[in-house]
């Protein structure tokens, strides 16, 4: 009984969802920051984490998982040990930043939208026409 127990233990702890290690950022900046670096990374479940919920964002979260999966291992390579240049924050009030960034494999401006909502700093993608990273 008590391997059972053991097992069922072992088994919901590895089996638990690690969102539950990821923190809050505390602003704009470090939410965008961390939501691109995990975009690199290739660990589209912190990406989720660090993103304002809904369906159009669900969808442009998969798109740029697919392109991701779709590069060859040289190129995925290439992104996991890319730099993050950020070129410009903007505060446009208490509760929208805008990120304009680059990564130093792909040098394309790009820029992403953070807002902040129910305390969370969180990327919103349906304001940017840019593919992330």
């Amino acid at each position: 009984m008590k391997k059972i127990l053991l097992f069922t233990v072992i088994l919901l702890t590895a089996c638990g969802g690690r969102q539950q290690d990821y923190r809050k950022a505390e602003n704009g900046l470090d939410a965008g920051r961390e939501f691109i670096d995990a975009c690199l990374q290739g660990d589209f479940s912190k990406a989720g984490f660090f993103m304002l919920p809904g369906e159009l964002n669900t969808e442009k979260l998969k798109e740029i998982e697919t392109a991701y999966r779709e590069k060859d291992k040289e190129g995925r390579q290439n992104l996991r040990t890319a730099s993050i240049n950020i070129s410009e924050v903007s505060d446009i009030d208490s509760v929208t930043t805008l990120i304009s960034y680059s990564n130093s494999f792909d040098t394309l401006p790009q820029k992403i939208r953070v807002v902040k909502q129910n305390d969370s700093w969180l990327v919103d993608l349906t304001q940017t026409n840019n593919p992330v990273p």
